[in-house]
């Protein structure tokens, strides 16, 4: 009972995903329909991108890139930008959850050691905003992007004039926040300097991660990758094998399963598609707020045709609520280990930041007439 209470806690969209599923089993009976409902080469990118991020994390590239850019003397403002865009753009190539599992803590830590922890609270808050927004930037930025990229059939080039206008205004918008901030010119140093751990195995895992690319562009098939990527692992480092989010991917399997099921179900599917209709960015924005953006593309995705408002309402929908996006948790989480007594400033600045940039950027997405 213990565990399962801990695994609950530790998983909970996993267990709301699984409890979804089995609730909808009486719409459709399990059969070869399962199968078929599960999107297999969405798994397989899935699990050989975490695979290859984890072994960038493991070579320690993200900690000397951060080393690199931050070290010195500099004024406050350029530094609260360089800890913004950090996330920023390595979110674009490694996920915003990664982005933000490997800059939230270095920067607590940074501010921490440049007498800068008044800031600590905007800076993470700009940080989680910035690793959504420049995840939305490629296909492999988000678990969302990934799986619409693949499901609706995406060219490159319909994908980035999608998103890349959003993307501009961002960054334009998170620079000027983070050069909002206020404080005298101080110094970073660090105690060790830091260096690319297992040169070789960083050399695989970069072809590995290439080889990715080229199978999201489908220029690869991705059983092939699948199948290099599994004995790289077991060549270069086995262990990277127990850092993949096994229960990210199980995640989707339910939700694949439910949306089907559901689909199904006539009235359900009738409800669905009208409101879609109207606007699926505004829907599945709004979706985000309450199930988390990862969810919402699944479940919505079989019940509207229009990919990209779909792909732009998911992206622009984790910003909001803590649980629009589910990387913003671990900001959260990092955040309150450091200083727990600001819990509720934190929260507070995070609602009116998230809730501005929401705004923001839904009216530029009217202004382009995207809804």
């Amino acid at each position: 009972m213990v565990t399962l209470k801990r695994f609950c806690k530790k998983e909970p969209v996993l267990v709301c995903a699984a409890v979804c599923m089995l609730l909808s089993i009486p719409a459709q009976p399990p059969g070869m329909e399962y199968l078929e409902a599960i999107d297999f080469r969405v798994l397989a990118l899935l699990f050989c991108l975490m695979a290859v991020v984890a072994g960038f994390q493991r070579c320690g590239l993200f900690e000397l890139l951060a080393q690199k850019l931050l070290s010195g003397k500099r004024p406050v403002k350029v530094l609260v930008l360089s800890l913004v865009m950090l996330p920023f753009f390595v979110s674009m190539l490694v996920t915003n959850d990664v982005a933000l599992i490997t800059f939230v803590p270095f920067a607590i830590l940074v501010l921490e050691h440049s007498g800068q922890q008044k800031l600590t609270g905007p800076v993470v808050v700009l940080q989680t905003i910035a690793a959504n927004l420049g995840s939305m930037a490629t296909p492999v930025g988000n678990p969302q992007n990934l799986f619409l990229y693949s499901t609706y059939g995406f060219t490159p080039g319909q994908f980035f004039q999608a998103v890349l206008p959003y993307t501009a205004v961002s960054f334009v918008c998170l620079a000027v926040a983070a050069l909002c901030c206020r404080g005298r010119a101080c110094e970073v140093r660090f105690g060790q300097d830091q260096s690319i751990r297992k040169p070789g195995t960083l050399a695989v895992i970069t072809v590995l991660f290439l080889l990715c690319l080229l199978c999201v562009f489908r220029v690869l098939p991705y059983g092939v990758v699948l199948a290099l990527v599994c004995l790289g692992l077991l060549i270069c480092d086995r262990s990277l094998f127990k850092s993949i989010d096994y229960a990210l991917l199980a995640t989707f399997v339910c939700f694949f399963i439910f949306a089907d099921n559901i689909g199904a179900i006539p009235a359900v599917q009738s409800l669905l598609e009208s409101v879609l209709s109207q606007s699926a960015l505004l829907a599945s924005a709004a979706a985000s707020q309450f199930i988390s953006n990862v969810p919402a593309a699944v479940l919505l995705s079989g019940f509207t045709q229009d990919g990209t408002g779909l792909l732009l309402g998911t992206d622009l929908g984790g910003l909001g609520t803590p649980i629009a996006s589910l990387a913003s948790l671990i900001s959260l989480k990092a955040f309150l280990k450091a200083q727990p007594q600001k819990a509720a400033s934190y929260v507070l600045l995070f609602l009116v930041a998230n809730v501005i940039g929401l705004v923001i950027l839904l009216a530029f997405a009217r202004l382009l007439g995207a809804w």
